[in-house]
């Protein structure tokens, strides 16, 4: 069947009419992108720019009292871990133990590798000197800590002439 003319007539003005309407769609989203755009911008460039250049704060800054700085803590892992055995009660024993040495002086802590088998072996020394019975407790795993930090200090003070460290870590304590 053939459309009137009338009828196409029609779809055509409606046609006219729903093209103006997306192209102002259209237009409108590109506008708001474009200030959405421009407002973005102009904000990084705000903050990038605008620095805080009065007096008054570079004053604050210099009357503030020095703190005294603290230098960071330096670790330095021994590995492998150490492993001792023991005769306890007429059974075979073992004490694995993972010791890290923790310092401030960063030179003084990258000296110690040159004294690492030295430090090794008196920590092997200490380690299978002690009783199996009292590193059971965690008094006797703290008393042990504190002699191997002893230990170690006194090594590196005759070695080095220096303690460099602060303290001997245990990480990980195992005993079967």
């Amino acid at each position: 069947m053939a459309k009137q003319p009338a009828e196409r007539e029609e779809e055509q003005q409606e046609g006219d009419a729903t093209a103006p309407k997306s192209k102002k769609k259209l237009l409108i989203l590109v506008g708001v992108g474009l200030l959405a755009l421009l407002l973005s911008v102009g904000g990084v460039l705000f903050f990038v720019l605008s620095g805080d250049d009065s007096p008054e704060a570079e004053e604050a800054v210099a009357t503030e009292p020095a703190q005294p700085t603290r230098e960071m803590a330096v670790y330095q892992p021994l590995t492998p871990a150490f492993v001792v055995n023991y005769t306890h009660e007429g059974r075979r024993r073992y004490m694995q133990v993972s010791v890290v040495l923790m310092g401030r002086d960063t030179a003084g802590m990258a000296e110690l590798s040159n004294h690492m088998p030295l430090l090794r072996n008196e920590l092997v020394m200490l380690f299978g000197s002690e009783e199996f019975a009292s590193l059971m407790t965690p008094e006797g795993k703290e008393t042990l800590r504190e002699r191997a930090t002893l230990a170690v200090k006194s090594l590196l003070e005759r070695e080095i002439g220096n303690p460099v460290i602060e303290s001997v870590l245990f990480t990980n304590i195992v005993l079967q």
